[in-house]
């Protein structure tokens, strides 16, 4: 790694570190009076949409820069072994959401509600949303929702978020020159965008419309969910964050998509003639926008009890023209988006609060996106969530003594069936379980093969068969996402 990547953080080498040493400290009396005095914070949660582990400048990557999202690791704590909820959209959202991981949350799958939206959250659904609410919070989210087409239980509006700007529907989110966005319950559409015009950014207006509810809401509490769609496919950015870098990359191999027909800005991923080029822009521009949000918190005079989250839904993709390996975007872990392997749901995770979270501090506590919503109930001083498969991580933030998961546990439905469970330093993972839920478990010690090369299962039975009783506890059947299996046995 050059100098110039190291100086961005000088805990470089213990941020992409896979260590699991968790520091067992106890509550000092400076941490017992911030719990005692401080007011419950403002809460911003960025999330990004198929960033790697190694996209960014801090973790490693040497083909472009982040420095705001650096400035913000430096700034905060830095979460070396997080976890998203899924590794795909909808069922990571949902278990960011309702704090329940995909074995038991509403929404397991990408299910398609035509002609626009995905298959929704369930009523009885309790969000982290409909929470802050509850307690007086304004809240808003801008980006991509994905968790139920508009006017559904599911809608935003019906999940405790008082305004919606943005993509309802994760196909359309594919597409960054939308024909329309979804403000609330009102379609609204971007003139500048008809036909094959490309005219109108979503990132850009979706970001304007983010910081428009910050200064709307500067004189009360409120939460801010920001699902951004960077860098997800298709390959898009505009003209000016493309000449940054046009010739850093060329020659460039040019990916031809679709350019018109019923797919073209309905979930098709256009033609792009430089693809480098445009992912390393697009990246360029969500650090930028992180860049702003914080401007924006210092100019109102509500940075100081502003919590901001940042992360992202699932490991690289592999779309659009997209290049992870030559961006190393996985940071050598093994898998992409789809797997259940360390690349697929292995995040970066950055939590940032002046004055109380130490500034340039690591963490290698292992958590995930369950883990938000009981760690919301913390920060507002209420009891913990009935329903939820989180512990919240507060106390890690606060330097306090902090609990630890017994273990963690995925499923995914594609792909033939994927099951998953992170156990201390143990990853057990089973595919093609779809039709045969006793299909064989790998095994990896992840202390000593971070990149899961060597399945040790034949030497660790003990540990395969406790896993095996992990997955069998932790799934419970969907009537809307069940595996093959348990349709067969339905018939």
């Amino acid at each position: 790694m050059s100098s110039k990547h190291l100086s961005h953080f000088p805990l470089i080498c213990t941020l992409i570190a896979l260590s699991l040493i968790v520091v067992d400290c106890k509550p000092s009396k400076k941490n017992e009076e911030i719990r005692e005095t401080v007011n419950a914070p403002n809460i911003i949660y960025i999330l990004a949409d198929d960033l790697g582990y190694g996209d960014l400048s801090c973790t490693g990557q040497q083909h472009f820069d982040t420095p705001n999202i650096d400035k913000l690791a430096r700034d905060g704590m830095f979460f070396t072994q997080h976890y998203s909820g899924s590794t795909v959209c909808a069922p990571s959202r949902s278990a960011l959401m309702t704090g329940q991981h995909t074995g038991h949350t509403f929404i397991r799958g990408n299910k398609e509600v035509r002609p626009e939206g995905q298959h929704p959250l369930e009523s009885e659904a309790i969000t982290v949303a409909e929470l802050l609410q509850q307690q007086g919070y304004a809240t808003g989210a801008f980006g991509k929702w994905g968790l139920g087409y508009p006017g559904s239980e599911g809608d935003p509006n019906n999940q405790g978020f008082d305004e919606f700007y943005g993509y309802n529907c994760q196909r359309i989110g594919h597409n960054y020159y939308p024909y329309h966005m979804w403000h609330n319950q009102e379609k609204q559409l971007l003139d500048g965008n008809k036909n094959s015009e490309t005219n109108a950014y979503g990132p850009d207006i979706i970001h304007e419309k983010a910081l428009a509810f910050l200064e709307a809401n500067k004189d009360r509490k409120f939460f801010m969910y920001y699902p951004s769609v960077i860098p997800h496919a298709e390959l898009a950015a505009p003209e000016s964050y493309m000449t940054k870098f046009r010739e850093k990359f060329a020659p460039e191999k040019e990916y031809k998509g679709i350019d018109d027909g019923e797919h073209y800005k309905n979930g098709g991923y256009g033609s792009q003639k430089e693809p480098h080029a445009a992912f390393a822009a697009m990246v360029s521009l969500l650090d930028d926008q992180v860049g702003e949000i914080r401007e924006k918190l210092q100019t109102l005079g509500i940075a100081e009890n502003t919590i901001i989250i940042f992360t992202s839904d699932n490991g690289p993709h592999m779309e659009g023209g997209a290049d992870p390996d030559f961006f190393d975007s996985n940071a050598h872990l093994k898998g992409y988006k789809r797997d259940l392997y360390e690349g697929g749901i292995r995040v970066p995770m950055i939590a940032y609060w002046p004055d109380k979270i130490k500034a340039g501090s690591t963490s290698t506590h292992i958590s995930a996106f369950w883990d938000f919503l009981p760690t919301v109930h913390d920060l507002l001083q209420l009891d913990p969530p009935e329903h939820t498969d989180g512990i919240s991580f507060l106390p890690e933030l606060l330097g306090e003594k902090q609990d630890k998961h017994d273990h963690l546990y995925w499923e995914f439905l594609e792909k033939g069936g994927r099951q998953a469970v992170r156990l201390d330093q143990w990853k057990g993972v089973r595919y093609n379980m779809s039709q045969n839920p006793d299909a064989p478990v790998e095994l990896y010690n992840l202390t000593t093969d971070k990149g899961e090369t060597q399945d040790v299962s034949a030497e660790h039975p003990e540990i395969v068969q406790k896993i095996v009783e992990i997955m069998k506890e932790e799934h419970s059947q969907s009537r809307v996402f069940p595996f093959e299996y348990e349709k067969s046995a339905e018939e």
